[in-house]
């Protein structure tokens, strides 16, 4: 519980005082194509330090659809999943539902980019059955639906949809973004997202994440 609480405070000072994000394409890279990481690399060690260390619990009882209802309603036709790509993309035009229709998406795993929004998934930077052997399957179902459409922490973005595939419910010692230039953002969003929420991480996760923190500059 004190572990918890520690990193539930060092997460709201850090940020309260992160970068703010930039808008022109990043080397660097962060959770969405063209922005700073949520936190400087210094915060993100301090709190990867603070996150309870466990052993990832199974996959008994999980549902993706029941047990985190995602793509919520904003207002209107507007869901979540099309206020990510609204936000994320470039020029882009949706129709009388709300659907993008046309526009330009970067993916931050690859660095390619794409004009149609089917060649796009919106990801779930912590995957949602992750999240259940992390710790959200003791969560109520209030939590876990705020969790999968979290459009303020760095949990969502629009990334190449095979990739997204190939990526899956993998953490990072099991699966690392294709441009190493974003291991640095992949990584310091996923300590935030895990600190915000109280999720647990494996020792063999938190040495890759600590690794991938060392491609910061």
């Amino acid at each position: 519980m004190a572990r918890t609480t520690a990193a539930l405070v060092l997460l709201a000072s850090v940020v309260a005082c992160a970068v703010p994000r930039a808008t022109p394409a990043d080397p660097g890279g962060s959770s969405v194509a063209g922005t700073a990481p949520a936190v400087p690399v210094a915060e993100a060690r301090k709190l990867l330090g603070t996150l309870q260390v466990a052993v990832r619990g199974t996959l008994d009882g999980y549902d993706r659809d029941t047990k985190f209802p995602h793509w919520k309603t904003m207002s209107g036709s507007c869901n979540v999943r099309e206020e990510v790509l609204k936000r994320a993309g470039v020029d882009v035009e949706v129709n009388e539902d709300c659907a993008p229709v046309s526009g330009s998406w970067r993916s931050a795993y690859d660095g390619e980019t794409w004009q149609k929004p089917s060649d796009v998934d919106v990801d779930h930077l912590v995957p949602l059955a992750h999240a259940w052997v992390s710790g959200a399957k003791s969560w109520d179902q209030a939590r876990r639906e705020q969790f999968a459409n979290d459009l303020t922490r760095p949990q969502l973005l629009v990334v190449t949809d095979n990739v997204n595939q190939e990526k899956g419910d993998k953490a990072p010692d099991q699966w690392k973004p294709p441009q190493v230039s974003f291991w640095c953002g992949y990584a310091t969003d996923w300590i935030v997202v895990k600190a915000g929420y109280g999720l647990s991480i494996t020792v063999p996760e938190r040495t890759a994440l600590s690794s991938m923190l060392d491609h910061c500059r």
